[in-house]
């Protein structure tokens, strides 16, 4: 993100600045629902701002990240524990203030907001030299470079192609199905060009998944809650679900506590190895509202009740 793109993550996801991780998550998931993609197809206003609410979760959900976000705003990205800007690495830890550090960084890069070879503070692709003169001259810059590229969880899951811009080149790369968030991928000989030599260096583009309202991926396994409700949970019975491959019927076991996970072999995350498995973690869901019917049944429910749930609870409790 460029300086002058500065965006406020709270207000973006609609919280206060002292919001709670459990409120961060909340309004993601509620904004995630209502501007996903896959709800308004070719609405192109929704997709920008699903992509905006899900870089603001990215950020605000990590506690390292939001720590840095909070302090130092649009540079968030540039101090500490990390490279600064084009992979200079930059130790906040020997600064005074955030003034000093922002003295130092435009001082070091010429006083303006872009480096040479217009590569600014926000991501995106170096042109020929990036900082430090000719690439692969006195400065030892490496001919290679590196880049981010920010996908859907769907364009992951399905692989897909995309035309970058790399050095005033137009480059269309295949992304392979079950691509996974941290993975580098090369594209020979399109890094950095040293001229003089007739010399290029490779690009390597580190994937980072956009988060999903509902999905996450963790290894092969494609992991989820699934909402189900009290009678589910203690009599059991055959569940609808959905799968990246559509609807499916599990069963769910009699007497089962909220919490456990259900498992559907050979349906979770692709590899060039075969499918994962399809991890699905039970939730205790109530209803938002209840016939009188239903009223009537649970307080025959709660009068015709034996065990006493919370007798070991309060066994336990005691100090």
């Amino acid at each position: 993100m460029a300086a002058g793109d500065y965006r406020d993550y709270f207000k973006v996801l609609g919280v206060d600045r002292g919001a709670d991780a459990d409120t961060i998550k909340r309004a993601f998931r509620k904004l995630a629902r209502q501007y996903h993609p896959d709800v308004n197809p070719g609405d192109a206003s929704a997709e920008a701002r699903f992509k905006e609410i899900s870089e603001a979760y990215e950020v605000l959900s990590d506690p390292d990240k939001r720590r840095r976000y909070e302090q130092f705003g649009q540079y968030w990205n540039q101090v500490g524990g990390g490279a600064g800007p084009a992979g200079v690495d930059v130790d906040f830890g020997r600064y005074g203030s955030f003034d000093d550090f922002i003295n130092d960084l435009l001082g070091r890069f010429g006083g303006g907001g872009a480096a040479p070879g217009g590569f600014g503070f926000g991501s995106g692709f170096p042109r020929s030299g990036g900082f430090g003169g000719p690439a692969g001259g006195r400065g030892g810059v490496s001919l290679d470079a590196e880049a981010t590229l920010s996908l859907s969880l769907r364009d992951a899951f399905r692989g897909c192609e995309r035309t970058l811009s790399v050095n005033d080149e137009r480059v269309q790369v295949r992304i392979p199905a079950g691509v996974q968030d941290g993975t580098r991928l090369r594209l020979k000989g399109k890094g950095n060009l040293q001229p003089s030599r007739d010399r290029r260096g490779d690009l390597y583009l580190l994937i980072r998944l956009e988060p999903h309202p509902i999905w996450r991926v963790t290894d092969q396994q494609l992991r989820a809650e699934l909402p189900v409700s009290v009678d589910e949970l203690v009599l059991g019975g055959d569940v609808s679900v959905a799968t990246p491959d559509g609807p499916a019927t599990i069963t769910v076991p009699p007497a089962t506590r909220p919490g456990a996970v259900l498992r559907v072999k050979g349906k979770g995350w692709p590899s060039p190895k075969g499918r994962g498995d399809l991890l699905l973690s039970l939730r205790l869901e109530t209803p938002r509202s209840i016939s009188e019917r239903e009223r009537q049944l649970l307080r025959e429910l709660r009068e015709a009740r034996r065990e006493d749930l919370r007798a070991d609870w309060v066994r336990q409790a005691a100090l």
